[in-house]
Formats: C-alpha cells, sequence, structure tokens
C-alpha cells in the first residue's frame, strides 16, 4: 500500500486511539524524511516512508490493543464494502488482476513466464552499476575471481553487457550460460571465456550413443507410442502454444509495436493486427537458434544473424501460405535494420529478446517432455533428433575448443540438466540393445495394463516412465512420483501447472505406487538392470574422464563425485552428504587399484578418478591451459571404434571407452601409438613405454585410461 493510503487507514485507525499514541504518531511522522530532489530520490523516499510506517502501524497494534482492534474493525468494514475496497486498492500503484490476464495483458517484460521476476534494463548504465555493484566490488577486492553469467540472451544488448562487465572487470575469468544450437558458436564480439559446458555435455555423452540403434528405436517408439510427428515438428507446436499463451503479453506487445510501424510505412498500413501477430509469431516459432544479436545502436548485423533471420523468415512464408509474402519481406528487412527509425530498431531488438524465452519454453520446457524416443538424448541444449556423436566429431569439437575458447567450462551434469550424468550414462545403453529393449517395455506394459486407470496413463507418457526407471533405479516412491508430476505438467498435454487435471494426476499416482507395489514386475526390472548397472557406471567414467581432460575448465556438480542417479531439479538438489564424500577421499591414499574398484557400488572408482585429474592438472598446469596442445591418438584394429583418445600439452593421454556393451571388455588386437617416453598410469598403477601398445592391456587395470609422461613433456 502507498503511504498515502497508508496514512489514510492509520489516522482512521487512531481515532480510537488516547492521546499519547496520537502524540506519538505526531513525533514520529514529523521525523519521516521529506526531500524531493531528483525521481530516484522521490522513489526511495516512498519506500522508505512505506517501512516506516508500517513499523509504526505494527508497533501501535503490538502495543496498543484498542488501536489493534480499531484496525481490525476497519478492515472488516472494507472488506464488507466492495465499492469502498475497490476504491483503496485502486489508489495503490498496481492493479489487482486476475493472475491468468498476466499472460496475455502483462505491462512489463518477465523472466521467461514469471510475473513477480520483472526484467531490468541493464542496458542502462545506471541500472547496471546499481545492479552490478554487488558483484563487482567482490571482484575488486578479491573475493571473487570469476563470474557467471546465466540467461544472457535476456539481455537487449548482450555484446554491450559484456563489454562493459569487462572493463569493470578486467582480469575476471567469465563465463555464460549460453544455449548454442548445432554448430552455433558465440559470437566473437563478446569479451568472455565460453559457456557453462551444455555444449560440451551434449557433445560427450552423445559418444555413447550407438548410431545402429536409431532405425529400430525409432520404429519401436513410433509403434508403442503412437508417435507420429517428428521432433522438429513437435518444437514447432510446442513453440507456438507457448507464445500465444505462457509468452502472450510479450507478443501482444510486440504487436502493438508492430501496428505503429505499419501504420507510418503507406504501402503496409492495411495489414490487420492480427496479421502482424501471426508474422511475428511464425517467425519466433520459426527461429532456427536461441535468438540473434543485431544491435541497432551499432548498426551490426553479422552474417551468422543474417542467415538465421532469413532462414526463419522464409521458413514462416512457407509454413502460412495465407499471409501477405510482402508483409515477411517487410519484417525481414526490419529484422535485418534495412529499413531505420527509432520504432523500428525497437521492434528489431525486441524481437530478439523473445525468440529466446519462446525457445527455452518451448524447447526445454514442454518439446523435451512430449518426445521419448531416447531420453538419454533430451537435455539441455542438446537435440535429440540426432542420434549420437561420432568418435571423428569429438576431436575436431575439442580442437576448435582448445583454438577458440581454450577457458570455456566442461559439464557433464548441471542444476538445469533434465537427468544426471550418471543416469544419461545408463539411458545411453539402450540404444546398443533396442531389440531387447523394446521386448521389456512391451511385456512390462502388457503386465501392468491390470494397474491402470481407464486411459491413464497414456503410452507416451508410459514409455517416459519405464525409461526414467531405468536410468534412475533404485528409486523410492516420492521421487518417481514427484517426477513425473512435473514431467506430465510440463508436457502440457493432459495437465500443466496452470491448468491441472486433479483426476489424471491422482489416477497417474496410483498406477506409479500399484507398479512399485508389483515384486513381479520389480523382480523382472531389476533383471533387465543387471547386465546395465556395470556398463553405464563405464560410460560415466568415460565422460568424466574426457570432461577432465579435453581443452576446457572442468565443472563438477555438487553430488556427482560418486554415482548420482538424480532427475530434473528439485531432485538435483538434494542434500549432498559432503562428510561420506570426505570419509572416502582420505580413504583412497591407503587403497590399491583393485581395492578402489572393488567398491564400485560406494563410487570409488569415479571419486578416484577425478581426484587423480585434478591432482595431474594441479601438479601439471601447463599441459591442460589454453597452451597446452591437444592432439588426437587414432587406435587401430576391429575394435578401434570403441575408444577416443588423445594427448594433451605432450604430457598427458587419455583414453575413454564408448559402446561398451558390444565392446564386452574385449579389445582383441586393438592397439594405440603412445607417443615417444615413458608413461605412468595414475589410475591402474604401473608403467609403459611409449610405441605401438595393445589397448586391451593398458585398460586392464581400470576401466578408462589416464597416462603421465615422466620427466619433461614434449611432442
Amino acid at each position: 500500500i502507498d503511504p498515502s493510503s497508508l496514512a489514510d487507514l492509520l489516522a482512521r485507525a487512531a481515532e480510537a486511539a488516547d492521546s499519547e499514541t496520537l502524540a506519538f504518531i505526531a513525533q514520529s511522522h514529523a521525523r519521516l524524511p521529506r526531500p524531493t530532489v531528483t525521481a530516484r530520490q522521490a522513489v526511495e523516499r516512498r519506500h522508505r516512508d512505506k517501512a516506516v510506517l508500517a513499523e509504526l502501524l505494527a508497533r501501535i497494534c503490538r502495543e496498543e490493543p484498542k488501536t489493534a482492534g480499531a484496525v481490525g474493525e476497519e478492515i472488516e468494514r472494507l472488506n464488507r464494502d466492495p465499492d469502498g475496497l475497490d476504491a483503496l486498492i485502486d489508489n495503490q500503484n498496481y492493479r489487482l488482476a486476475f493472475w491468468r490476464t498476466a499472460n496475455r495483458d502483462l505491462g512489463y517484460r518477465r523472466f521467461f513466464a514469471v510475473n513477480e521476476l520483472a526484467g531490468l534494463r541493464a542496458e542502462d548504465p545506471e541500472v547496471f552499476r546499481a545492479t552490478h555493484r554487488l558483484p563487482i566490488s567482490w571482484v575488486e577486492k578479491g573475493l571473487a575471481r570469476g563470474l557467471r553469467i546465466d540467461h544472457p540472451d535476456g539481455l537487449r544488448d548482450p555484446a554491450e553487457y559484456f563489454r562493459r562487465l569487462r572493463e569493470a572487470c578486467p582480469g575476471s575469468w567469465i563465463v555464460v550460460e549460453k544455449i548454442l544450437g548445432p554448430g552455433e558458436k558465440l559470437p566473437a564480439d563478446w569479451p568472455v571465456a565460453g559457456t557453462t559446458g551444455y555444449d560440451f555435455l551434449n557433445l560427450a555423452g552423445g559418444l555413447s550413443v550407438d548410431p545402429a540403434g536409431e532405425e529400430p528405436l525409432t520404429g519401436f517408439y513410433r509403434d508403442f507410442a503412437s508417435a507420429g510427428t517428428g521432433f522438429a515438428g513437435i518444437v514447432r507446436q510446442c513453440k507456438r502454444e507457448v507464445l500465444s499463451n505462457l509468452l502472450g503479453s510479450e507478443l501482444n506487445r510486440l504487436s502493438s509495436l508492430f501496428v505503429d510501424i505499419c501504420e507510418r510505412h503507406r504501402n503496409h498500413r492495411d495489414y490487420t493486427r492480427p496479421e502482424l501477430y501471426d508474422c511475428l509469431r511464425e517467425c519466433a516459432v520459426a527461429f532456427p537458434v536461441y535468438r540473434s544479436y543485431v544491435s541497432a545502436s551499432r548498426q551490426a548485423v553479422s552474417a551468422e544473424d543474417r542467415r538465421y533471420i532469413e532462414k526463419a523468415v522464409e521458413t514462416a512464408r512457407e509454413e502460412r501460405p495465407d499471409l501477405d509474402p510482402e508483409l515477411f519481406t517487410f519484417f525481414r528487412k526490419l529484422l535485418l535494420l534495412e529499413i531505420g527509425g527509432p520504432l523500428e530498431n525497437e521492434l528489431a531488438m525486441r524481437f530478439q529478446q523473445l525468440t529466446g524465452p519462446a525457445m527455452a519454453k518451448g524447447f526445454e520446457d514442454t518439446a523435451l517432455y512430449r518426445y521419448h524416443r531416447l531420453t538419454a538424448l533430451n537435455e539441455v541444449g542438446g537435440d535429440p533428433a540426432r542420434f549420437g556423436v561420432s568418435p571423428g566429431e569429438f576431436p575436431r569439437a575439442c580442437a576448435a575448443a582448445r583454438r577458440e575458447r581454450p577457458r570455456s567450462l566442461l559439464a557433464s551434469t548441471t542444476h538445469d540438466t533434465k537427468r544426471s550424468e550418471d543416469v544419461r550414462a545408463r539411458l545411453a545403453l539402450l540404444s546398443e540393445i533396442p531389440g531387447r529393449w523394446a521386448e521389456a517395455v512391451r511385456r512390462w506394459s502388457a503386465h501392468n495394463d491390470r494397474h491402470r486407470r481407464g486411459e491413464v496413463p497414456d503410452r507416451n507418457t508410459e514409455y517416459l516412465f519405464y525409461q526414467t526407471l531405468v536410468g534412475a533405479w533404485p528409486i523410492d516412491r516420492e521421487r518417481i512420483t514427484a517426477y513425473m508430476e512435473k514431467a506430465a505438467r510440463e508436457a502440457k498435454t493432459h495437465t500443466s501447472w496452470t491448468a491441472g487435471d486433479p483426476d489424471y494426476e491422482r489416477d497417474w499416482r496410483d498406477f506409479i505406487g500399484a507398479v512399485l507395489e508389483d515384486r513381479t514386475f520389480l523382480d523382472d526390472l531389476e533383471g533387465f538392470l543387471a547386465d546395465l548397472v556395470q556398463p553405464g557406471r563405464i560410460n560415466s567414467l568415460s565422460q568424466t574422464l574426457l570432461k577432465l581432460t579435453a581443452p576446457g575448465v572442468p565443472d563438477i556438480y555438487q553430488g556427482t563425485e560418486l554415482w548420482d542417479l538424480s532427475l530434473v531439479d528439485p531432485d538435483n538438489r538434494r542434500p549432498v552428504d559432503f562428510e561420506l564424500r570426505a570419509r572416502l577421499l582420505d580413504r583412497l591414499e591407503d587403497l590399491s587399484p583393485e581395492e578402489i574398484l572393488a567398491g564400485m557400488e560406494e563410487g570409488l572408482p569415479k571419486l578416484w578418478l577425478i581426484r587423480q585429474a585434478l591432482h595431474l592438472r594441479r601438479r601439471r598446469p601447463e599441459l591442460f591451459g589454453p597452451e597446452g596442445d591437444y592432439r588426437p591418438l587414432e587406435p587401430r584394429g576391429k575394435r578401434a571404434g570403441h575408444a577416443v583418445a588423445f594427448v594433451r600439452g605432450g604430457g598427458a593421454v587419455a583414453i575413454a571407452p564408448r559402446l561398451v556393451i558390444g565392446l564386452a571388455g574385449d579389445w582383441g588386437d586393438t592397439t594405440l601409438e603412445l607417443p615417444p617416453g615413458r608413461w605412468r598410469n595414475l589410475l591402474a598403477g604401473g608403467e609403459e613405454e611409449g610405441g605401438n601398445r595393445k589397448l586391451g592391456a593398458l585398460l586392464a587395470g581400470f576401466p578408462v585410461g589416464l597416462l603421465e609422461k615422466e620427466g619433461k613433456s614434449d611432442d
């Protein structure tokens, strides 16, 4: 409530108070600050006054029963008088409205669809200074040496923002949570070290996916779940729904701006608001990446931005032949800054701030919960339509990273991943056994028909349920129920966060409960998993090794030092037992590699790998820093495709197996040419001379290999 309304309410309540209380109010009010110099100071005063008045009222009500009673009576009177209550509310600096109204009529830019988080104009130098004063002070005092900037796509001009941040923190390591599409790179003019690692996450994880499993898994998913639409079509559908509903306010504001622009151009004045709305929406739906980075202030349009904009507009034109093609041509010119003017530039800049949220909410928070062919691929920054990464693609990407962004972050699990690295590592194995997987799902579904409530669950969601059990088992009823409830609401096909279906959700909970109490089903599930747990752990060790040794800076998400079968938040934010990890870390000092492998269930091999790799990085930083060379090693032999290997800085070798079910521990005649010198095996112990070595021997004592060259490192 603003100060005038609160003061009025206080005055009415004070009529019942005695003279001493009234004197106290008058004296306190006399002490209130009253400068009216600038608009900013006026706003600050309003907030101070409001806080003082609120505290005064609370204090009086505590100390004066008569005043408290009078306030209560006044509130009751207002609650009985709709016109009076409306008059009081109408006098505030906001308008009360039905909460769904925000999706269409909100007057300010939000953080996605969160009404309580209003967008700030970080492009304004004064706003930048005010909002960044604290973190910049940490840097200046030496308390922080690096900064992570999340959601940069929400900024009006990210390049200008990062230049300003770099000037304020010249020596800091800055990384950005930027989701890159396939083939997309960070804009070259961003003065940052790199991303927070989603690009690497999908690159490394894709190595464990067998491309031979794509056709059979696609066919089974299509038949079982009646999934006729490809992933690209689902993404377009989801983005269209999000733009029309959750982001309707943002789209409506842009439509109003587009109407004003068309009024200024005589050849386009007759386009109707619905036509302009549809043009904006369809171009946003068709945008192939999160956003472009056109700058109106610098009149800058990169070749990449031009390509993305032209592709989006052309796709939208093809999708909507009922709209005038000239309208799309006009809009394309606006986005490319080929038609100048303040309103025209404003539309180009604000459209960029729409496509990012549309992709995030449509792709990440909707489409990834509707398409379940192989959920190991359903990850932030990934492409579920792209089935795996080849051994040749990985070294090319690493070489480019070392050349362009050698200090970028490397992640495998984050606070926002849909599944932990260990869950994805196990689920990737299904690509190697599509036939066995299809048989198991058919068998489970037929058995669990007895627990079904009518059409609940539908086959598509049931398919996600079985994959989740396989990936995260053992998991208790509370966790799996919470996850499936969130997944169903995010999918928005049967229920949602804003339009829930209690009956559907109840039937789902009942189904899950009955299935988890069915001993016959659980025995079958655990029998199926018996052959996946160990290979899944080897997959996990492989991607952990790659993260710790590839060009970049490894990021270890809390809890993943051991096996961690967490799902999407809030499941991945459960308390972490750091005391356990500290005890296990101390134990490693006295254990042999054989004893460490015997502690597989505890997660000792993963902790050992992390420890040894980090110790190596600390001991030999020149091998892994920006100047540290990266050179792939090519295994030779019939099983050569089952390994990825490389040299860092001439002094460290990493060897990571892949497609481990098909490998079955048998490397046969496969060899690896170690660079000249003497090499110490940091994981399995022992030493090796450079030259042609059998891969099976190098990995005999530990599932993955990390070797350090003795003496001076050179090529």
